[in-house]
């Protein structure tokens, strides 16, 4: 049978609210067919029949399925049910555009229609199909309503008991509850970012890659994963004969006594032996011959290259620390034992041949081939890149690894992710989401206010540290002006510690909330706005429910210990209460194409549904007094839960 026999279409107007109807004659549970872990909750299924249980609780209640995810599983029940000629269809749900018309939309019908166009029996229209899903609908308790809209479309309204018991289970079990599973079978993830260069300070462009890849990691492991978060460092190169030769020639009794103070001013060191190097033929020779001791391991070079490394690792931690990122250190020096090997390999696989002189990695359809050995004999940067991914696979055993760089190395991580593939070492389909896996995560530049390349006046690259001295200098002085206006008494270290959260949070959220891959423009006076999509605006908020909480005396943890629920009666607590439950959603999406905007936009839209609700709703006194406490502290913690992602610390008072 090409599908079930279809009843007379429902009589429906475009928006009409039909749910009602059909749900009188919904058809009992069909068992879900095997698709993924996310098609019917584990605890969703009775062990008496093995049939799902579609219950509000069973599914509210089931560790990491999002409301998404559970209409899906409803609707792929009933697009099995009623078209079992086509067990491969998958369900189309999204959330509506315009909360007018629903929460979310099925949108199978036009497509499952093309396909049963023309067979026998087929639907006359595809909302014909749409009502044949809608009748073989389980019962359950999720939907509160559906209704068809133009040539087919299902909206969706959630059920408000089933919204409010996710929100409970969240409240007595923590966030973790609400962490989505990750987008594959992976357990082990090495995300690679920041990854500056030794003896050249961290400018503006380095904030990029380290705060994205920061919120990729955190996003990762509070999802379950093992995640190793690597600091590919420049720290090897002909840069550093260049170096340690100007070193041991302006150091009085040469390399053999150079000491730290030799190495205090990095950006000084590097500055004068460019200059030497650029404009004089001798110095360039002898900075070569510098190089090829280092390489060579003659001692006193080393020790010079460890002083360098060491200073540039303290002037590193100290901006990681402020901004309150994790790295494990492991420099392109690292992969250097394994080049000759790895060149070896792909020689011996066919996948690197020699051309003019040079070992190369040809890849189909691209124009330039992958250097993975100089016609000189040396090697560069893809024969570090090739040496990375194959130890990064076999000997730390990853499942996926991400690098967080710039747009511009997109070409260069294509050819070597093609080489990978050529050897064997990936998966020969470059779409496949199973392990091992690779992902490129390109962002675009930081501009300044005039759209042009983010520099200071004198026409230098933005020193980081200056950066973050600014909006914490700037934050400071709002809460001072703030405080001494409200006539409050000053605290300067808790002072400090609120400029460094807001300041800080300010400049990672201005970048977070962008498109990665688009160019965006910096400007102080936007990031740190009282008004809009800002971090400052949203601490703002997060304090001000901190402060509702904290006024009226009560103890949400005391309100839960004593069977405090939350109930979603209004309008508005229903609006806020999908809000808070669609934070599971946010996360998916980010995941899909590792775009953390995703967070972002979803932590602004849920600080608007709280201030609409805030609004309309009065929270202390009156019978709904715990209840829209314990609403309040749903939206707090799940507004820490965004800021704890997006490395920002929270302000509870401002």
């Amino acid at each position: 049978m090409l599908f079930r026999q279809i009843g007379a279409p429902h009589s429906l107007g475009t928006r009409a609210a039909c749910s009602r109807a059909v749900a009188s004659r919904l058809l009992r549970p069909q068992p879900a067919r095997s698709h993924s872990s996310r098609i019917a909750p584990a605890s969703a299924v009775a062990a008496s029949n093995s049939k799902p249980d579609y219950s509000a609780t069973a599914m509210a209640t089931a560790a990491g399925n999002s409301v998404k995810a559970d209409l899906e599983a409803l609707f792929r029940a009933a697009i099995g049910a009623a078209f079992p000629a086509l067990p491969d269809a998958e369900p189309m749900v999204a959330a509506c555009n315009n909360s007018a018309n629903g929460d979310y939309q099925c949108n199978n019908a036009m497509p499952l229609f093309g396909r049963l166009k023309g067979k026998e029996g087929a639907p006359k229209a595809p909302r014909d199909v749409a009502t044949a899903i809608l009748a073989a609908l389980p019962e359950n308790g999720v939907l509160a309503s559906t209704s068809l809209a133009g040539p087919g479309f299902i909206n969706i309204r959630v059920a408000g008991d089933y919204v409010a018991t996710r929100i409970n289970n969240m409240l007595q079990n923590g966030m973790g509850v609400w962490a989505p599973p990750l987008p594959g079978p992976y357990k082990r993830v090495i995300v690679d970012f920041s990854s500056p260069n030794v003896a050249k300070e961290m400018h503006v462009g380095h904030l990029r890659s380290t705060i994205l890849g920061d919120t990729i990691c955190n996003v990762l492991e509070f999802c379950g994963a093992d995640v190793v978060r690597l600091n590919h460092i420049g720290d090897w190169g002909t840069q550093f004969g260049m170096l340690i030769q100007h070193m041991g020639e302006v150091t009085p009794g040469g390399l053999d006594a150079a000491g730290d103070q030799d190495v205090s001013d990095l950006m000084a060191l590097y500055r004068a032996s460019k200059a030497r190097f650029d404009a004089e033929e001798d110095f360039k020779l002898r900075a070569r011959e510098a190089v090829t001791r280092l390489q060579s391991g003659d001692e006193a070079s080393l020790a010079a290259w460890r002083r360098i490394c060491d200073a540039s690792r303290r002037e590193f931690n100290a901006i990681y620390s402020r901004l309150g990122v994790t790295l494990k250190e492991r420099g392109e020096s690292f992969y250097n034992p394994m080049l000759k090997d790895v060149v070896g390999e792909l020689k011996e696989l066919g996948v690197a041949v020699e051309s003019e002189g040079a070992t190369c990695v040809f890849v189909e359809g691209k124009e330039v081939p992958l250097i993975v050995q100089k016609s000189d004999g040396g090697y560069g940067y893809a024969s570090t890149d090739m040496a990375a991914i194959k130890q990064r696979l076999e000997g730390e055993g990853a499942d996926w690894i991400v690098y967080v760089t710039d747009v511009g190395q997109a070409e260069h991580f294509g050819l070597v992710f093609a080489a990978a593939r050529r050897a064997g070492w990936l998966p020969k389909d470059e779409k496949s989401l199973e392990p091992p896996r690779v992902s490129h995560v390109g962002f675009g530049l930081v501009l300044g206010e005039d759209g042009k390349k983010f520099k200071t006046r004198s026409g230098d690259v933005v020193r980081l540290v200056e950066l973050l001295d600014e909006a914490k200098s700037r934050c400071a002085d709002t809460i001072r002006a703030r405080r001494e206006e409200a006539g409050e008494p000053i605290d300067e270290a808790e002072l400090e510690a609120a400029a460094c959260a807001m300041g800080y949070g300010a400049v990672k959220y201005a970048d977070l909330k962008n498109s990665r891959l688009t160019n965006y423009r910096f400007s102080f006076d936007a990031m740190l706005d009282l008004k809009g999509n800002t971090a400052v605006y949203l601490q703002y908020a997060h304090a001000r429910i901190a402060s509702i909480v904290r006024k009226s005396g009560a103890d949400p943890a005391a309100l839960l210990a004593e069977g405090g629920q939350v109930e979603l009666k209004h309008p508005k607590e229903v609006a806020l209460g999908l809000a808070l439950a669609r934070f599971p959603e946010a996360l998916e999406e980010m995941l899909q194409d590792l775009v953390p905007n995703r967070i972002t936009d979803y932590l602004y839209s849920l600080s608007e549904a709280f201030n609409q609700f805030y609004t309309e709703c009065k929270v202390v006194g009156g019978e709904e007094q715990t209840s829209r406490l314990l609403l309040c502290e749903a939206t707090a913690r799940t507004m820490r839960k965004c800021f704890e992602l997006l490395g920002i610390t929270p302000l509870y008072r401002i």
